[in-house]
């Protein structure tokens, strides 16, 4: 069983997504915008349909989404990293990468 670290009760936290998809066939763009309270962090991606493909913007619309997620959880990442420098945390290891390598 695994035990609170301190006295404190947990807390709950709630950070609003937002996520904007715009569609200019054959360019679909996705903008996030994430705020946690503290900060607001926005990132942006595209996926451009190639014109020998079928034209079905739900595959532009996931394409997008996805890498503007990935690049906002890189961003967040990368504002993790930050603030345990700024505290004095020591570089160990090298961070985990975001998916795992094609077998």
């Amino acid at each position: 069983m695994t035990r609170p670290m301190s006295g404190r009760p947990p807390s709950v936290k709630e950070w609003r997504l937002e996520l904007y998809l715009s569609e200019h066939d054959p360019d679909t763009t996705a903008r996030i915008v994430l705020d946690t309270g503290d900060n607001i962090l926005e990132s942006r991606a595209e996926a451009r349909r190639s014109p020998y493909d079928m034209a079905v913007p739900e595959i532009g619309d996931e394409l997008a989404a996805g890498r503007a997620l990935i690049a906002m959880g890189r961003l967040l990442l990368r504002a993790a990293n930050g603030d345990m420098k700024a505290l004095g945390a020591t570089e160990t290891e090298t961070p985990a990468p975001l998916w795992q390598p094609a077998e």
